[in-house]
């Protein structure tokens, strides 16, 4: 198998990977919206939801941690190396750091809350298990997490998309860019949040965001495996584009 389909058979692999979890935390722990709800609760929520929950949130952070070698492999290309070497380098990097950054956030669900959810079962240490929650997520969480990873998840999405704009797969380029935008807008969420401010319109951008993502790798994917060349023409330098 040629470099190039396996990148394709690991872009629609994360895709889907990405959703399984996804939707299984959705359905047995209200996420994403349990992130906005009060410590207490999350707590309550998290221990009722046993090994399971766990479990789900290790396989999210392991997604997470793929994305960085698919980054790595869906911005560089020989040819892109050739002619655009900076740029998909700088691609490659960037979507690295973005999946490192959204492991490092999701890996608090599986080492630390478990811990601050059964000491929150104590009366006694309820209250500075909900301060430290709180305090753990809205740094690892809202500051590394879904600021700091989306945005360079957001910066990635721009970079790949103008590279396969340039190259001619203007469907492809146009599902990055848009992707992009959503997650970009999104970030500002966790501004409206240190400022007080409700950020639920946000929210919605970062989800469509994602969602735009998962569309991007699964097509992205099915265009790898059918042939890196094709549809493609010889991309000019970006910095002439």
């Amino acid at each position: 198998m040629s470099k190039a389909k396996a990148a394709g058979v690991a872009a629609l692999a994360v895709a889907l990977a990405f959703n399984a979890p996804y939707a299984t935390l959705a359905t047995i722990f209200d996420y994403p919206g349990v992130l906005r709800r009060p410590p207490g609760e999350v707590l309550e929520l998290f221990a009722a939801g046993g090994p399971r929950l766990g479990l789900t949130w290790y396989g999210f952070m392991l997604v997470a941690v793929a994305f960085v070698p698919l980054a790595i492999a869906l911005a560089i290309s020989p040819e892109r190396l050739r002619d655009q070497p900076g740029f998909a380098i700088g691609a490659a990097v960037i979507g690295a750091l973005a999946g490192l950054a959204q492991a490092i956030g999701l890996s608090r669900w599986v080492f630390v809350i478990p811990g601050l959810a059964a000491a929150h079962g104590d009366p006694a240490a309820a209250d500075a298990a909900e301060r430290a929650f709180e305090i753990l997520n809205l740094y690892g969480g809202v500051a590394i997490g879904e600021h700091i990873g989306q945005m360079l998840t957001g910066v990635f999405m721009l970079a790949t998309g103008l590279l396969q704009l340039n190259e001619r797969r203007r469907v492809l380029g146009g599902i990055a860019l848009g992707s992009a935008a959503l997650l970009l807008v999104g970030t500002g969420e966790g501004i409206a949040l240190a400022l007080g401010a409700d950020g639920g319109m946000l929210a919605v951008a970062t989800i469509a965001g994602f969602l735009g993502l998962s569309a991007w790798l699964a097509a992205t994917g099915v265009v790898l495996l059918r042939g890196s060349d094709a549809g493609a023409a010889r991309p000019r330098r970006l910095a002439a584009a």
